[in-house]
């Protein structure tokens, strides 16, 4: 029997042993159920979900099949909508638009951005300043306020809901609404005499920014001397557009911009 040196068989076994460790090795995967670092990419029209064990998904984000924008859209385990960005699912085409919503349980939207106007609010809708005066009741043949008040802007679109009465020869009512340094009147309107008579103002805030301080003024005034005029309150608030036409204009010169928090503000 041939003499094998010793030095020859260590050799031997310490490549069986490398051997053994290279193909433990090639059998060991990394965790899959987590990344520790670097970044996750989803691109060229992909899609992440979050599936409910044995339920809908409860967290899409990505392309839309259908509308070729981007979306996210977070779920409760039964499905209902919870949270959306750019669509209220993927196949809808309202993906462009971008709008954020927030969503209650009975699937109402409950907060969102305005769809034609970006620069505001859409949802919830906010009820305006406004306060009755010494002048509600009057019999000035001039223009005085019934009512009035300051406050930021939430929605695009104001909503006034009101009647008046007036004596012999009738009256007449106005709206008049100041942002910074102008004034415009909304509307104005002639009341008849001796008759409650009902009005409202529809209009979209135009030359008014997101959170501006706006005063608005219900006027009134009696077309005959000593001739009361009154008028009573029903309704004040804004609200988000319906269509495109009541997207109010911006500020003469001014682009929609960001308003963040400034300085001293709480978040």
């Amino acid at each position: 029997m041939a003499v094998v040196p010793q030095d020859l068989l260590d050799r031997i076994n310490a490549l069986e042993r490398e051997v053994r460790e290279l193909r433990g090795r090639a059998n060991i995967r990394p965790a899959l159920n987590e990344i520790l670092n670097g970044d996750v990419v989803i691109g060229e029209g992909g899609r992440l979900f979050v599936r409910a064990p044995g339920g809908p998904a409860v967290f899409e984000t990505g392309q839309s099949p259908t509308a070729h924008d981007y979306f996210t859209t977070l779920r409760r385990d039964t499905g209902a909508l919870a949270f959306t960005i750019g669509a209220n699912s993927y196949e809808d085409d309202d993906a462009p638009s971008q709008m954020v919503r927030m969503w209650d349980r009975n699937g109402n939207v409950i907060v969102m951005d305005d769809y034609y106007s970006p620069e505001f609010l859409g949802r919830p809708w906010m009820p305006v300043q406004l306060h009755p005066t010494p002048r509600q009741a009057y019999t000035g043949t001039s223009y005085d306020s019934a009512y009035v008040g300051t406050g930021p802007a939430h929605n695009p679109v104001l909503f006034l809901s009101m009647t008046t009465y007036a004596g012999t020869g009738g009256g007449q009512v106005r709206v008049t609404l100041t942002s910074g340094s102008t004034t415009t009147t909304l509307d104005e309107w002639d009341v008849p005499a001796n008759v409650w008579t009902g009005h409202s103002v529809t209009r979209p805030l135009h030359g008014v920014r997101f959170l501006d301080a706006i005063t608005l003024r219900i006027e009134q005034r009696a077309k005959n001397a000593n001739q009361a005029v009154e008028t009573r309150l029903y309704s004040a608030y804004t609200r988000n557009t319906r269509t495109a036409a009541e997207a109010p204009n911006l500020p003469f010169g001014l682009a929609a911009s960001p308003r963040g928090i400034a300085a001293g503000e709480t978040p």
